[in-house]
């Protein structure tokens, strides 16, 4: 039957046999087209405004009643094209969220898990990753002045808090064009913060090591960053980490009591 057809079209089998009903009948009632097409008289109603929504019928009052009447069936193409857009629009969402999906796609064990993150919500979530660590201490490479471009000073009280409620001990390496900002140890707020000088040791980006994961963010430009989870990966780094570590205990604080912003990354 006819109706079948216009199912493979986009019409629902109900849609299908309501648009026949009209088509045959042409202008008639709601009451003449469900009797027609064997759908109930409601029913009917709510399926022609779904038709009049794809301008397959029309409708007109006349002598106090209501009357659709089918449109030409070559207007049935515009479902087609309906479709064929919405397939376009399909393609492009999957082109859209097809990183992400590559990002939590269950790799093979000896692999690492990328994960890609854009804009300072991205850089959010990566921060909220590291919080969660079950290690209790992270291990963090930054430079101070981009911190302070991207997150104003309330962005970085509320995550120094979280990260003390978290008891989450923070070891750190940083650059400043200022010199040093803190004593390099800081008890109450859970940190052994090292400063290096960013002419002769430029940095850029943001890197934490904190359980099998690395959590690299760039600061500059464009926002952005990735998490890779691999073991091997993050205690390689985490060694490279500590030995420069030692190279950043060489350096003298050039200034502590000129800076007022206490909190460190």
């Amino acid at each position: 039957m006819l109706y079948k057809e216009l199912i493979q079209l986009g019409l629902s089998e109900k849609e299908a046999k309501v648009y026949l009903a009209s088509l045959e009948l042409g202008k008639a009632t709601v009451q003449k087209i469900a009797e027609k097409s064997g759908v109930n008289r409601a029913t009917t109603y709510f399926i022609l405004e779904s038709l009049l929504k794809l301008g397959l019928v029309s409708t007109y009052d006349q002598d106090k009643k209501t009357y659709f009447s089918a449109e030409p069936p070559e207007l049935l193409i515009n479902l087609l094209k309906k479709q064929e857009a919405e397939i376009h629009q399909k393609a492009r969402n999957f082109e859209n969220i097809l990183p992400e999906l590559r990002s939590v796609y269950n790799l093979a064990e000896d692999k690492p898990r990328v994960r890609f993150y854009e804009g300072k919500d991205g850089l959010f979530a990566i921060q909220q990753d590291f919080l969660q660590t079950n290690d209790r201490k992270i291990e963090t490479v930054f430079s101070r002045d981009d911190v302070e471009e991207v997150f104003t000073q309330q962005e970085r009280e509320e995550y120094l808090n979280k990260r003390l409620n978290k008891q989450l001990h923070c070891f750190a390496i940083y650059t400043r064009k200022g010199g040093s900002f803190l004593p390099d140890s800081v008890g109450q707020m859970m940190a052994d913060a090292y400063y290096i000088p960013s002419d002769k040791y430029p940095i850029s980006s943001d890197i934490t090591i904190y359980d099998d994961k690395i959590a690299m963010a760039s600061l500059r430009g464009k926002l952005s960053g990735v998490i890779i989870e691999n073991k091997e990966i993050a205690n390689t780094l985490r060694s490279i980490f500590y030995l420069a570590l030692e190279t950043a205990k060489t350096f003298r604080k050039k200034d502590s009591s000129s800076e007022t912003d206490k909190t460190p990354s």
